[in-house]
């Protein structure tokens, strides 16, 4: 399936789950590795608001690309960002969603609120 860029300038994103390793076997504890570079993945999860709607998201990103300073609750930044439509079938039932995937995630500031003054 074919990636999908996300376009994130018109959101605010903030941090609701601290990074940790993306496990890909839970009976053996394997954590999952990049198919092209081998490194290690880790997953987070965000609040993700725009055009007052918000969605709670997973979020994949390479072990190198997660950033000190990072604060739950605080907005981040997610460069890179792409979602990936997924479908499988696990013990014969349909399952299907889609998979978020960032190169970085990087503190950020909150945006200006509009007509504030200065």
């Amino acid at each position: 399936m074919r990636n999908i860029r996300v376009e994130t300038s018109a959101a605010t994103i903030l941090l609701t789950e601290a990074p940790e390793p993306k496990v890909r076997d839970r009976q053996t504890g394997e954590i999952a590795k990049d198919a092209t570079s081998g490194e290690a993945l880790m997953t987070l999860g965000v609040v993700y608001l725009e055009d007052g709607e918000s969605s709670l998201i997973k979020v994949t990103v390479p072990e190198s690309g997660v950033s000190e300073g990072l604060n739950l609750g605080a907005p981040v930044s997610l460069p890179g960002l792409v979602a990936r439509p997924w479908e499988s079938v696990f013990n014969g039932q349909q399952r299907h969603g889609i998979a978020y995937r960032a190169a970085a995630v990087t503190p950020a500031a909150f945006p200006a609120a509009n007509g504030a003054a200065a």
